[in-house]
């Protein structure tokens, strides 16, 4: 992907403030060597310099980058409602684009992909939808657990390579990342092992709605359908119609009980399944549930179960011969084994590790030096 910063768009920002180009230097952190190469064309800034170029200048990645491809798509998955900020957003197609030279080095694209081409989340449209997936694409039935594998092999069918990583408990982002590249038609998942394990395949689930609508992805109605569609794949009309009947309308604690019953079973979150109980409920036209909302929280929070990260490894933080041991073996991601080609072949230094991963340096050394031995 060719790319340079859009000179015009820069100077035009800094006649309006009033600097030169040495102030920007001087605010971004860089020579001002490094700015007027930036403006000629005859350099890129990396992309923790282009986030901190668009942040000082309160630039897009659109306005500040120009490119002869298409450039990267990219999604959050959204905690309430949360809205990513221009910063978020900068900073993801930067580690998008610093993703393109990686591509050459995976293995084929598959030519077979499930594509949604009218995603909707109508609830009966939904159930439709799922039906189709699970049991034609999952090869599992209705009332199956879905689980970690099933998801896992399904990204690998539609050509999304996963990378998890270590990025901390997060509120309200990078619990998972998108970045789509049109160009090459090559998606990259970031899964955060930093999360709850009740809520992993929630997300996983969600980002698999992004793969099969990428037309779709980084979009409002985007993030709108993954949600429904997430909850949908989780606890399908058979099961959410199961629990109803356990319950039997026999008041507050015995529909918790139910719920709670089959949140422990599929390994997911009470809340999914309390949403999609209700949504069932709404869809048949029968009585809404005695619970409520507020009751799922306050239990939901004295049943919170362990991180994905301290279930994978033994002690924390895991040493980069586990770390990437587990991303071969479990997430079954073939893109460290790409990372390690490139490395080789072009003799790429931890920095490049460090953008592409998003962690510190310290991290990034430990899993460069690592890849190559």
């Amino acid at each position: 992907m060719e790319k340079t910063i859009c000179s015009e768009i820069v100077k035009t920002s800094l006649d309006a403030r009033g600097w030169t180009q040495k102030r920007l230097a001087d605010e971004v952190g860089v020579t001002g060597q490094s700015v007027t190469n930036w403006l000629k064309g005859v350099d890129f800034p990396r992309p923790d310099k282009l986030l901190k170029l668009a942040t000082t200048l309160r630039l897009s990645f659109d306005e500040l980058v120009m490119s002869s491809t298409p450039k990267p798509i990219v999604a959050f998955r959204k905690k309430a409602g949360t809205k990513s900020t221009d910063e978020h957003i900068t900073k993801a197609m930067a580690m998008g684009a610093m993703l393109q030279p990686v591509i050459p080095y995976l293995p084929a694209n598959p030519a077979l992909r499930l594509q949604i081409p009218d995603p909707s989340i109508d609830y009966k449209v939904m159930q439709s939808l799922v039906a189709n997936v699970r049991e034609k694409h999952l090869g599992i039935g209705m009332t199956a657990e879905l689980q970690y594998q099933h998801l896992i092999g399904e990204f690998e069918s539609n050509g999304a390579v996963i990378i998890p990583v270590l990025w901390g408990k997060k509120d309200q982002h990078k619990n998972a990342l998108h970045i789509h590249l049109p160009a090459e038609n090559v998606t990259f998942i970031y899964l955060n092992l930093d999360t709850h394990i009740e809520d992993f395949k929630f997300w996983m689930a969600h980002e698999l709605a992004h793969v099969y609508t990428p037309k779709l992805a980084g979009k409002d109605e985007g993030e709108d359908f993954a949600d429904a569609f997430a909850g949908a794949l989780l606890v399908p009309r058979e099961l959410a119609r199961a629990v109803y009947a356990e319950m039997n309308r026999k008041g507050k604690t015995a529909e918790l009980r139910a719920l709670q019953k089959l949140a422990s079973a599929h390994k997911i979150s009470l809340y999914t399944v309390f949403k999609q109980v209700s949504a069932y409920a709404k869809a048949d036209g029968l009585p809404q549930l005695t619970v409520s909302e507020k009751d799922i929280h306050a239990t939901r929070a004295n049943l919170q179960g362990q991180l994905v990260s301290e279930v994978l490894f033994s002690s924390m933080p895991p040493e980069p011969k586990t770390y990437l041991a587990a991303a071969d073996s479990i997430f079954r991601s073939a893109f460290f084994h790409a990372l390690q080609s490139l490395m080789k072949e072009r003799g790429t230094g931890a920095g490049y590790v460090q953008q592409l991963l998003d962690v510190s340096l310290k991290d990034a050394k430990a899993i460069h030096a690592e890849l190559l031995r």
